[in-house]
């Protein structure tokens, strides 16, 4: 794609970016050049806001590793080897990495991204697509991932944690504010949320969830070890907990909601070794095993 004078003028640039890109392309450039071009002379900015403006492109770089200030691209990237950025990363589409993944701004692709190692980001990450990390994922801003989030090992977020699709965890899920999850969330070890854990669906850990805030499945909750909130535990179906059920002081807790009453023994049991103090809904059926 050739963005000409005109063009570019049309989207109302800023007058400095305008005039460098006069000066260095006079009357139009290849659009993947210009932002090449501004990524080297130090307009990062410049270059993702002309990204946002002209969208994403079906080119497609090939690289065996990634050593770099920046990176703003508008196709698909596919790295043999490690991506390792001190700055943003900004691609179109989307991300493949056979290594591991270190961006010290914002992570942000349009579509996918895959890596066969660990993803670490001193900003944010928003996905428009799938996120599979080999390893582990770690990021100190928020993240967003419009569809299915699988990390092999552990997930730590310092932000707040929003997940569009699916959720599989192979170790710990640490949020350090909200958690909303608009599937089903699977994780091998524990869940921790500073704030509030909402899934739209079911929530499994084979350790204990914690939530410093409110609670809430739209079917049920599983943990091998405790389910505890700050606030009120509220779930569509059943809860079954290894080691015990806990809501914080004042609040309740609550099965069944998305069932009928009559339903309850089949559908909303609830399940741990002592029977919760606050329970106010849902069928209780004792200890089991998880």
């Amino acid at each position: 794609m050739v963005l000409t004078r005109s063009f570019v003028r049309a989207k109302r640039p800023c007058t400095d970016g305008f005039r460098w890109f006069v000066r260095q392309f006079n009357d139009g450039g290849h659009y993947q050049e210009l932002l090449d071009r501004m990524v080297a002379a130090g307009r990062v900015g410049d270059a993702c806001w002309l990204l946002e403006q002209f969208g994403p492109t079906d080119e497609v770089r090939e690289v065996d590793a990634i050593d770099a200030e920046a990176i703003v691209f508008s196709g698909t990237l596919r790295v043999r080897g490690g991506v390792d950025v001190e700055g943003i990363v900004r691609v179109g589409r989307a991300l493949h990495a056979g290594g591991g993944l270190r961006v010290g701004g914002d992570l942000i692709v349009g579509e996918d991204l895959r890596t066969e190692g660990n993803v670490r980001v001193t900003g944010r990450i928003d996905i428009g697509g799938d996120l599979r990390a080999g390893w582990g994922v770690e990021c100190v801003g928020e993240l967003r991932c419009a569809g299915e989030l699988r990390a092999g090992w552990a997930l730590r977020c310092d932000g707040r944690l929003h997940l569009g699709g699916n959720a599989f965890v192979g170790l710990e899920l640490d949020a350090g504010s909200e958690l909303r999850c608009a599937k089903s969330l699977q994780v091998g070890g524990d869940i921790v949320a500073a704030e509030g854990l909402r899934a739209e669906q079911g929530v499994t850990a084979g350790g204990s969830i914690r939530a410093d805030l409110h609670l809430e499945a739209g079917w049920g909750i599983k943990a091998g070890g405790l389910i505890s909130a700050g606030g009120a535990i509220r779930v569509g179906e059943g809860l079954h907990a290894g080691e015990g059920i806990e809501a914080g002081a004042g609040y309740g807790v609550f099965a069944g909601l998305g069932v009928h009453m009559e339903a309850w023994e089949a559908s909303a049991r609830v399940s741990a070794p002592h029977k919760p103090a606050a329970l106010m809904s849902g069928w209780w059926a004792g200890p089991a095993a998880c």
